[in-house]
């Protein structure tokens, strides 16, 4: 296990966005382990085209706007919230953003956006700070999305991503009294929803615009889970490490802040709403985009 003072080496926004690239080690190569003559596609469902797949091999390009806000859970509530190898950071324990994204994105040099339906959706996510032995990170108890593609790669990459509902206010390039100004007075607000059910409803109303976005100063930390399917096996996964998310080229455009409301509601099979919010701080709308292709393992077998 490499040191996690490792984590913070490539810094993609000075301030703001924080990612990693590897260690330096050369990255050994692996063997195929496909049958001949396999079904193709990156994903399941293979098929004799490979185009079936619901997702298609990296890197995969995202873009999107942003409206988040910053909250404070108790300290006991965060600590619940996180997984064996992290801990609370003790600086700011109990402290998060909660995002509502509406998302494009396409894979490889693919044009998708030309296909809206497909390469378009909505998340809600939420991040606590928390430490990796001794550096800080974000993790992600909670996310849904509103799109089978998202899904997927977030397990891939180890997003506990389900299905909701997420949906935001949409700024214009004209004025109108049907949208807010994107500027000093602007007020959005997101909205998510699953089951049925309304979950989280968050409101931020624009003052000025600050250098950076607060939600992703630091690297995100998630857990790849696939439990066994087999008797006796229930509690002995196939696969549980947790990871950290690597973005290349992430790009932002101006992050306006200001002030931010926020409510998580409870419902059946849900706990976000055991993230009790006790206040809440900064409030911001952005728009960024990035690239994913690689993803680096923390813990278990393919450490390193």
């Amino acid at each position: 296990m490499t040191d996690g003072s490792n984590i913070g080496r490539r810094s993609l926004i000075a301030g703001g966005v924080a990612a990693v690239a590897g260690t330096g080690l050369a990255a050994q190569a692996s063997a195929a382990t496909l049958p001949p003559n396999e079904l193709k596609g990156y994903s399941l469902p293979l098929s004799a085209k490979g185009e079936a797949n619901i997702v298609g091999a990296p890197p995969w390009n995202y873009v999107g706007d942003l409206v988040g806000v910053e909250f404070w859970t108790t300290p006991e509530a965060a600590q619940a919230a996180l997984p064996a190898g992290l801990t609370p950071d003790p600086a700011t324990s109990g402290h998060g953003y909660a995002l509502f994204i509406d998302w494009q994105f396409t894979t490889g040099d693919r044009q998708d956006y030309l296909d809206p339906v497909r390469s378009q959706y909505s998340e809600f996510l939420v991040l606590l700070d928390a430490r990796f032995q001794t550096t800080n990170v974000a993790w992600c108890p909670f996310i849904w999305v509103d799109n089978d593609a998202s899904l997927a790669r977030g397990w891939f990459q180890g997003f506990p991503k389900k299905i909701g509902q997420v949906h935001q206010t949409r700024a214009y390039a004209v004025p109108s009294k049907a949208a807010p100004v994107l500027g000093a007075g602007g007020t959005f607000a997101g909205t998510l929803s699953a089951a049925g059910r309304r979950l989280a409803e968050g409101q931020v109303t624009l003052a000025n615009t600050i250098p950076n976005l607060p939600a992703l100063s630091r690297p995100i930390v998630n857990l790849r889970h696939f439990p066994r399917l087999k008797a006796g096996q229930y509690n002995n996964p196939a696969v549980h490490e947790l990871t950290l998310s690597i973005l290349d080229g992430v790009q932002l455009g101006t992050t306006w802040a200001g002030s931010g409301k926020l409510q998580f509601f409870p419902a059946p099979g849900e706990e976000l709403a055991d993230l009790r919010i006790m206040r809440t701080g900064q409030g911001f709308r952005s728009t960024l985009s990035y690239s994913v292709s690689d993803l680096r393992i923390l813990t278990g077998p393919d450490a390193g």
